[in-house]
């Protein structure tokens, strides 16, 4: 027999989705040179599309699906109910600018996907659409990120294409995702309490013989045996079937993967136990098993249902934010001339209209505050934990909280183009690459996998020889109490759960090496302008060098000529005033502005030292001020304005958290040496370099890392790139880079760099929940299977200590959460 012919579908069967044919309801369709019969013409259009692509392998890799496909799917016009997400609107909504100019990327949610082979099915075809760039497939999540050129194909194309081989898409909201993920607990907790049901009932019923009643007639007993038999049998099939689902597709993909999935050896001790207690009831001698079972089966879903929990809540600040996102707000129907609002869902809204938000509302969209100042609390956003105060002209996020007074704004971004949909796909892209410790946990759980078959079969045979009537018992046991749960979940809890709470911090980690990463850093290298400083100058020191002006007076003449002036220097003297309460005095003549130069009032000039002719004395050319301006008049130098660069919130902490971690702190900018040189003095910082360009910093790193080094990055994620493209581990900083082209491997949202300084904590937090974790899972193993195979445990005692086991690693790691 050929391979095809093992892969094709009994003749009454529909060769696409597996259904049984009904009589006259026959399609016919040549392909591959067979015919190949269908249920309806949507599966034939279907099979028909995936032939037509060269795709025709999927039928030997894929799951059955017993799904029917709609017949307009040989058609290959884009239907009317897709249509409208080619419309400007709804293509603002769900489409955000991706890297390559012109280019537009979208995140759709797939459903009916249920193996490795649908995956691989839709990634093959939506890649061969032309105009599609890229695409990438989230098992897990059940996401497809796609880029497209829209001048080439558009989202309703891509929409339809997934359709018409067999699946469906919509595109993605972030607000959706908190729909589904509570479908997903009331699912697992309906299983859930299907399995607890039942298990309350069969120990009731199997409590004679747990006290050694002898008094029960057979009839009865009998009948208590066949009772718990109809009560196990929902839950082997409703409770544990995604058990046995998962176990199948795991056995089916062996070829490629060569390794066995956790769930294969639970689903076999339950199939041989359930086997096992049916038979013994027919014969009408032996154990039933059947209170085990369903004890085994509620136990494992209740670790299970902790696990969810634990994921779902690393999930994090985009999870966070979604739920707060309001379903409906107010718009403001004929602005300017009229405020009156209406309360419309946020769905229906789109860039242009005016919305009015209410203090302690929610804002619904990205936009720009257009009247009435207010203060925000973005803490989620941006793990800045103070209120932060909004003028108008100020950007507006969604999910963010208003706090002070009404506002009216401006809505510019929705759905997937706003910044928490941003987010959102920063931590799909972080789910995607899995940390290699992850990797390494999930590839021996499934080499262990194997092993205990091995152990469990060989076990078993023995037993056969010496107490045939203990083989059954002892093969449940052992692949029950050896089931590797608490290993596969040691490293993945622990990540997931740190990976949550830096989120919440501040830090989104983009790719899942970062934590890892941090433990082993041995150098951090930063960048002065935007990261150890925020380019914000203050005002430090007035020197009066004339008799008769006051620091009042010299203020208020400084303030005055820079009214209006937006220069850093200018604002940090226009700070300093407003701080002091000094008012500007009133100037004669007009203030004319020489370019480059300074400004002039009459007798008065402020500006540069070389255009009003002073020589600095030494004092003067401190190096590490961001700048000076000099006051002067037709009879010299009057007073002097020293100002310096803010340092960042939060530097003291990082730098104290990595001298205690013994971490080599670098500074390396493209400032003057002379500047740099003064701030790593300042900082404490003993090893710096000035004057470096991009490529200089990126040769730096290098030779770092050639002598052996594991060097830690810290850049403002745009004229750092190729610092953060060589480092081992690196974070933009500044919440201003665009967030899905920083190029970093983690982004800091927060204007403090504390975030940092506890995700180093943390990350060394984490690798000793994870050692905990392997120790516990390894110990327990050596402890269990022993006992197993002597036949000292029975099934439903093994079932508890498997749960536990996996119970004890997921709460471990959930620790981290107020990490």
């Amino acid at each position: 027999m050929s391979s095809s012919d093992k892969t094709n579908p009994p003749s009454n069967s529909c060769y696409h989705c597996g259904s049984f044919i009904l009589p006259g309801d026959s399609y016919e369709l040549v392909l591959g040179g067979e015919v190949r019969k269908f249920c309806c013409a949507g599966c034939m259009a279907v099979a028909q599309t995936i032939h037509g692509e060269g795709l025709e392998v999927f039928y030997a890799r894929r799951a059955q699906s017993s799904d029917k496909p709609a017949a307009y799917l040989a058609s290959n016009e884009i239907p009317e109910s897709l249509a409208p997400y080619d419309d400007p609107s709804l293509l603002g909504r769900y489409t955000r600018p991706s890297g390559e100019e012109g280019h537009l990327e979208t995140t759709l949610r797939l459903e009916k996907i249920r193996c490795a082979a649908c995956v691989w099915l839709c990634e093959q075809h939506l890649r061969r659409i032309p105009g599609v760039k890229d695409v990438q497939i989230n098992y897990v999540s059940q996401k497809v990120k796609a880029e497209f050129a829209p001048e080439q194909t558009s989202l309703a194309r891509l929409l339809f294409e997934v359709e018409r081989i067999g699946y469906e898409a919509w595109p993605f909201e972030p607000s959706l995702s908190i729909e589904k993920s509570k479908k997903e607990r009331r699912q697992l907790l309906t299983r859930l309490g299907v399995a607890m049901l039942g298990m309350m009932q069969v120990m009731m019923y199997a409590w004679p013989s747990y006290v050694g009643n002898s008094d029960i007639t057979v009839e009865y007993d009998l009948l208590l045996g066949w009772t718990s038999w109809v009560l196990t049998v929902p839950v082997m099939v409703y409770s544990a079937g995604p058990i046995f689902q998962a176990a199948w597709r795991s056995v089916m993909s062996f070829r490629q993967t060569h390794m066995l999935g956790m769930d294969v050896p639970i689903a076999l001790a339950l199939a041989l136990a359930f086997s096992a207690g049916t038979i013994n009831l027919f014969m009408g001698s032996g154990e039933g098993y059947f209170d085990s079972i369903t004890m085994f089966v509620a136990f494992i879903l209740a670790a299970r249902y902790v696990e969810l929990l634990a994921r779902q809540d690393a999930q994090g600040g985009a999870e966070a934010l979604a739920k707060q996102l309001p379903a409906t707000c107010e718009r403001v129907l004929h602005y300017p001339a009229s405020e009156q609002v209406e309360i419309v869902p946020v769905v229906n809204c789109n860039p242009g209209e005016v919305l009015r938000v209410p203090p302690g509302d929610v804002v619904p969209a990205d936009g720009v505050l257009i009247e009435h100042e207010s203060a925000l609390d973005e803490s989620l956003l941006t793990g800045e934990s103070k209120p932060v105060d909004k003028k108008v002209g100020d950007r507006l996020y969604a999910g963010t909280h208003n706090i002070l007074n009404p506002l009216l704004m401006r809505i510019e971004a929705v759905g997937q183009a706003t910044r928490i949909a941003g987010i959102a796909s920063l931590l799909d892209q972080a789910l995607q690459a899995k940390p290699l410790m992850v990797s390494l946990a999930e590839k021996w759980a499934g080499y262990f996998v194997g092993f205990l078959l091995v152990v469990a079969f060989l076990s078993s045979a023995i037993w056969w020889y010496v107490d045939p009537a203990r083989a059954w018992t002892v093969l449940v046991s052992v692949l029950v109490a050896s089931c590797p749960c608490a290993l596969s979940l040691a490293v993945p809890t622990a990540m997931a759960a740190a990976q949550g709470a830096v989120t919440k911090l501040g830090l989104l980690i983009v790719r899942g090496h970062v934590l890892e990463g941090l433990v082993k850093a041995t150098d951090l290298v930063l960048d002065k302008t935007g990261t150890l400083t925020i380019g914000q100058p203050e005002l430090t020191e007035i020197r009066i060098v004339r008799s008769g002006f006051s620091r009042e007076k010299v203020l208020g003449l400084a303030a005055a000529m820079e009214a209006g002036q937006k220069h850093p220097l200018a604002l940090s003297l226009l700070r300093a005033a407003q701080a002091e309460n000094i008012s500007a005095h009133d100037l004669v003549e007009p203030i004319s502005n020489q370019l480059g130069k300074g400004l002039s009032s009459g007798t008065y000039r402020l500006g540069s030292a070389s255009w009003l002719g002073i020589l600095q004395g030494s004092h003067d050319a401190n190096a590490g001020q961001y700048g000076q301006v000099h006051l002067a008049d037709d009879q010299g130098l009057i007073a002097s304005f020293v100002s310096l660069d803010t340092p960042r919130a939060g530097l003291e902490n990082l730098l104290s958290a990595a001298k205690t971690r013994k971490i080599t702190v670098h500074l390396v900018s493209g400032d003057d040496p002379a500047t740099v040189a003064w701030w790593a003095q300042a900082m404490g910082i003993t090893v710096f370099q000035g004057g470096c360009s991009p490529e200089d910093k990126y040769h730096y790193i290098e030779s770092l890392q050639q002598e052996g080094r594991f060097v830690w990055a810290i850049g403002d994620g745009i004229n750092d790139a190729p610092l953060l493209a060589r480092a081992d581990v690196s974070v933009a900083v500044g919440a201003g880079a665009p967030l899905a082209t920083a190029g970093a491997d983690a982004i800091l949202t927060s204007s403090s760099l504390s975030p940092l300084a506890k995700a180093l904590l943390l990350a060394d937090k984490t690798q000793l929940i994870i050692k905990e974790n392997l120790i516990w899972a390894l110990v327990y193993n050596l402890l269990a299977i022993p006992a197993a195979m002597m036949g000292w445990v029975n099934p439903w005692v093994a079932g508890i200590g498997m749960s536990l086991s996996s119970l004890a690693v997921t709460l471990n790691a959930w620790r981290l959460r107020k990490a």
